[in-house]
């Protein structure tokens, strides 16, 4: 039987972490002193609602802890004098309209002065409270890179005085961006994962959307953060057909019968507010909720998919987009007309989808061999096991 105590600080730390770090970090003024506050406060838990059952706000008493200790040590340390610029609010900014400090540490980590990388990690790090152990099993680097990644990125932040606040109502909306940027990188990286012999990485999956529901509670009134959310509730609904006894399975043959109704219902609700403004996310969140409404494959509504695909390449131009408007083309006018317009970018020179996707093309068409070939180049180009098996059996089919 599961001890209620370990269980219920686990839960704590899943739930509660982000709140309790953010609020600690306001009063420390040092990411890396609260961070040990709230490592010892989690601690101390153990011990404590052992003796004295566990509190009826974990939260605010795992808060109160780790924000005594971090007063305590900086009236020792005079950290105050030191230290306090690098995390005091703005003035000039209206904290009230933003009153959850976990804005201030999500903006923290995920600061333009940061490298992608370092945003992610720190992200994960801070934020969902993983260790450095756990996001370099899910990132498939050894503990030490990812730790010494994690560190650098804290360094960065104490040596250029990023500040601890919610940016100038002028630079909200491109900070905004970049955080949900952030926050679809990590759903992204667990959804498919660059290597390795599994195709999801469940846990980063997880995450992911635990980090856009985050971001919809702290700004319930931005359009792009109700379509991010959208777009991973409906895709996530699909993970369970993704896979069948190990193998990969595309969308036009997965069983939708597994498909989770309740995040379908819950996606599809936020997608008019994605629209009122639509942006990247806004767009990519109705494309997936195109598909989501059809109850058979050959009931996709591919014209208004390519649509959406029209106004998304029109307003966020990428080769990505374009690949994927040109699989939507394919079901609109046809195969070949859909070939002629493969994107020609240097940036997808190395990108699997894309052999992936005219070898499809091709087969579709009655090229045989110049399908195989294709997807002999995108399983070249392929890291995961379980792609790289999908693509194989692409390869051999009808011979």
């Amino acid at each position: 039987m599961a001890d209620p105590v370990v269980q219920a600080v686990a839960e704590a730390h899943v739930g509660e972490w982000a709140s309790v770090l953010a609020a600690t970090a306001r009063v420390a003024a040092d990411l890396e002193l609260a961070e040990d506050c709230v490592q010892d406060a989690y601690a101390k838990a153990l011990v404590h609602w052992r003796e004295q059952g566990v509190p009826a706000r974990p939260g605010a008493w795992l808060t109160t802890v780790a924000t005594r200790r971090a007063l305590e040590h900086r009236r020792r340390a005079d950290v105050a004098r030191r230290k306090l610029p690098l995390l005091v609010p703005d003035e000039d900014v209206a904290d009230e309209t933003f009153p959850d400090d976990r804005l201030r540490l999500v903006f923290t980590c995920c600061h333009p002065a940061l490298s992608q990388e370092a945003r992610i990690a720190l992200t994960l790090r801070l934020v969902c409270g993983l260790s450095s152990a756990e996001i370099a099993r899910a990132f498939l680097v050894k503990e030490a890179t990812m730790q010494a990644r994690i560190t650098r990125a804290k360094q960065k932040i104490s040596r250029s005085g990023i500040p601890y606040r919610i940016p100038r109502a002028t630079d909200l909306p491109e900070r905004i961006g970049a955080v949900l940027d952030v926050v679809h990188l990590v759903y992204a990286a667990g959804h498919t994962a660059a290597d390795g012999d599994r195709l999801t990485r469940t846990d980063l999956g997880r995450r992911g959307v635990d980090l856009a529901r985050m971001m919809r509670l702290l700004l319930p009134d931005t359009p792009e953060a109700a379509g991010l959310l959208a777009l991973l509730l409906l895709t996530q609904a699909r993970e369970a057909a993704r896979v069948a006894d190990g193998r990969l399975v595309l969308m036009e043959d997965q069983d939708r019968s597994l498909w989770d109704q309740v995040l379908i219902a819950e996606g599809l609700a936020l997608v008019p507010q994605a629209l009122l403004r639509p942006g990247r996310f806004g767009l990519m969140a109705a494309i997936a909720a195109v598909h989501a409404a059809a109850g058979r494959w050959e009931d996709t509504d591919w014209a208004e998919i390519l649509g959406l695909y029209d106004v998304l390449l029109s307003r966020w131009p990428s080769p990505v987009v374009a690949l994927n408007r040109v699989v939507a083309l394919s079901y609109v006018e046809g195969p070949e007309a859909a070939l002629q317009q493969l994107p020609d970018d240097p940036a997808l020179a190395t990108y699997p989808y894309l052999a992936s996707v005219r070898g499809e093309l091709l087969w579709r068409c009655g090229y045989v061999a110049e399908a195989r070939a294709a997807y002999e180049e995108a399983l070249a180009f392929t890291t995961n096991a379980v792609e790289a098996e999908f693509l194989q059996r692409r390869i051999t089919r009808g011979a």
